[in-house]
């Protein structure tokens, strides 16, 4: 059977500030899908990271369909109208645009899609992560399809013996998709000269090489693009199929245990480490640290198993408390150097306006 996975995110209003949203908006949201939804889904779930709202969908519409979008869409404009009645900060924060064109691709909300041919058995993972751009997923992904220290069935199984192909997005471009795709392990070093840059380069999906079949989709929306000045952290999502052709859940997750520094944090512009946490985590340090869920689905005829939370193991308690003295150390550095994003990530902030009326204070000497 094929049938396409969508997942679509939004930050359509928290409580106290960037925390989490309210049990009456997520229950709007999941009241809209399951009423309207009826007749166009097989199946769905609902989940928040922080303070966006992700609605998860299985279906036979194919990836770009108007009728996914448009009922996304609808369910956040219905949880926004939620939001303002009960005065939640950020009310439709990501929802830039005032009318649906089609698409909710590049109107605010997080999309990752994929269509495939559903396996006898078919598990994937469901990322979701917060207060971070979706560079944060070029390392653990990268780590996980093309280095066999992490994916021991890149030497171990045949069926991936001939690598992953990459292909990779221009974030920074935005006249038109700008992408190019490599292929691992003989381009190794180009997707690695690339995916160093978390703000420009990112991975949009990931094939395998043997049979062309898709493993991975990632949301790569920069807001700041869309809006012209800063307006959040992208939060971006992810869907990975896992097991056979392509690497086992556990090859997967454990790049996450590095928590390495990303993008985001505070105001969306400072760097801190991604910390795997259970499903529907709260956002609380220094509105962080930025953070990143994982519900692993198996799926038949479209309709999905509940979901397993990845991170929920004794063992991402000790990766959390090892995490959390890495977030302290590179606060305590405060506005200096590497703790704060370069001034390109900053540029839609208000710092701008600062340096502008500072450089006119400057004086010249010999």
């Amino acid at each position: 059977m094929k049938i396409t996975i969508s997942a679509l995110k939004a930050d359509i209003g928290s409580i106290g500030g960037h925390i989490k949203p309210s049990a009456a908006l997520m229950e709007e949201v999941k009241n809209y899908i399951q009423t309207q939804g009826k007749d166009i889904i097989i199946d769905f779930y609902i989940s928040h990271t922080g303070d966006d709202i992700a609605i998860l969908c299985t279906h036979e519409q194919g990836v770009g369909s108007e009728k996914i979008h448009k009922l996304a869409w609808d369910a956040f404009l219905a949880g926004t109208e939620v939001a303002k009645k009960q005065g939640l900060y950020g009310a439709g924060q990501d929802l830039l645009k005032d009318a649906f064109s089609g698409n909710i691709k590049g109107m605010g909300p997080a999309v990752a899609e994929m269509e495939f041919e559903e396996r006898p058995n078919e598990p994937f993972i469901f990322f979701a992560a917060d207060k971070t751009d979706p560079g944060a997923y070029n390392l653990p992904f990268y780590l996980a399809f093309a280095d066999p220290m992490y994916c021991a069935g890149l030497i171990l199984s045949p069926k991936m013996s001939q690598g992953f192909r990459f292909r990779i997005i221009d974030v920074e471009y935005i006249e038109k998709d700008k992408i190019i795709d490599l292929n691992a392990p003989d381009d190794l070093y180009d997707i690695a000269a690339l995916l160093r840059d978390n703000e420009r380069y990112v991975i949009e999906s990931i094939f395998s090489r043997a049979t062309g079949n898709q493993a991975v989709a990632i949301s790569t929306t920069r807001l700041h693009n869309i809006a012209g000045k800063y307006t959040g952290k992208d939060d971006p999502i992810a869907i990975v199929r896992v097991q056979g052709e392509f690497p086992a859940t556990g090859e997967v997750l454990a790049p996450f245990q590095i928590g390495h520094l990303v993008a985001g944090f505070m105001r969306g512009s400072h760097t801190g480490p991604l910390m795997p946490c259970p499903l529907n985590a709260t956002i609380s340090y220094f509105d962080g640290p930025p953070v990143v869920t994982g519900a692993a689905f198996s799926v038949k005829d479209g309709r999905l198993t509940e979901p397993a939370d990845v991170f929920d193991h004794p063992f991402w308690d000790h990766v959390r408390a090892k995490i959390s003295e890495k977030a302290i150390d590179i606060r305590n550095q405060g506005f200096s150097g590497a703790a704060m994003l370069p001034f390109s990530e900053l540029e839609y902030g208000g710092i701008v306006e600062k340096l502008k009326k500072l450089e006119e204070k400057f004086t010249y000497r010999d």
